[in-house]
């Protein structure tokens, strides 16, 4: 199909840790003058009915996503699922288990935060919508309304970062159970940012290699947090072994300040992961 440009394949919206409802996300890619945008909220598909509608009505293309946890040894690792089946039920159980993971977790660092500030589980939960996917976006924006941090990213840099000493571990899958839940749920892997930390923090080559022999369709280069040296690296890892090579925004409405449409995926790599999955068309 023809997809009207421009392409961003990376957005979220309240459903997980953006502050825009999937409507209102919807109706703010349109005003940026984008024509096909993808909704991937983290380990949730529970947005993409209201998508659906208002993409429809405002003369969009809406590319159903997810952003999946998932984690290599110390690292988070984010990986982008296109167009896969949402009610396949070992991806359904993996999200599931990794939402109940996420709210256990955020509990038991804001009762670690409460013993040192302000803060109860009612402010966290005031910044969130019904069924949302509770995470630490969320703790960080009830630790701003109190006045403990200055923003998310302040709340990032030190209480809730590993070494503020309120930080708790979360359960996920490694990438490369992630990757062979995606395929087998149709979907098209690709991976999240992998150089926010520059060419050397980048998954080990040999992992890497083990991901595109399990199904790992692409990667995420051009994104605000991947370093020149790292996405240099990437391109070529691209490049040698045929994955498609995608760029967006990472939008999180006025969770971040990332823009919609800051980074954009070609047309082209676009009809490649449709042309991957053995599901769903875009809407």
């Amino acid at each position: 199909m023809a997809f009207r440009t421009p392409i961003d394949l990376h957005t979220h919206s309240s459903v997980s840790d953006g502050t825009q409802t999937p409507a209102e996300l919807m109706r703010a890619a349109a005003d940026a003058g984008l024509g096909t945008v993808a909704l991937t909220d983290h380990d949730s598909t529970a947005g993409w009915q209201e998508a659906r509608a208002a993409a429809s009505d405002l003369g969009i293309d809406l590319v159903p996503g997810m952003e999946l946890s998932t984690r290599y040894g110390w690292k988070s690792v984010h990986m982008l699922a296109y167009l896969f089946d949402p009610a396949d039920p070992a991806l359904t159980a993996e999200t599931e288990r990794i939402r109940d993971a996420r709210r256990t977790r955020a509990e038991a660092m804001v009762a670690r935060l409460a013993e040192d500030y302000e803060l109860t589980w009612e402010d966290v939960l005031a910044h969130t919508t019904p069924g949302a996917s509770v995470g630490r976006p969320h703790i960080a924006d009830a630790l701003v309304t109190r006045g403990h941090v200055t923003s998310r990213s302040d709340a990032f840099a030190t209480l809730l970062h590993p070494r503020g000493g309120y930080f708790e571990p979360l359960y996920a899958p490694s990438p490369l159970e992630g990757v062979k839940l995606i395929r087998a749920a149709g979907g098209v892997p690709v991976l999240a940012h992998p150089a926010t930390r520059g060419r050397d923090n980048v998954l080990d080559p040999a992992y890497l290699k083990a991901l595109v022999g399990a199904g790992l369709a692409g990667l995420e280069v051009e994104h605000r947090e991947n370093t020149d040296d790292g996405k240099q690296y990437l391109l070529e890892f691209a490049a040698a072994h045929g994955l498609i090579v995608t760029g967006s925004s990472d939008y999180h409405g006025a969770g971040k300040p990332n823009r919609l449409g800051e980074n954009t995926t070609t047309p082209e790599a676009l009809e490649r992961i449709c042309a991957l999955s053995t599901h769903s068309p875009v809407e």
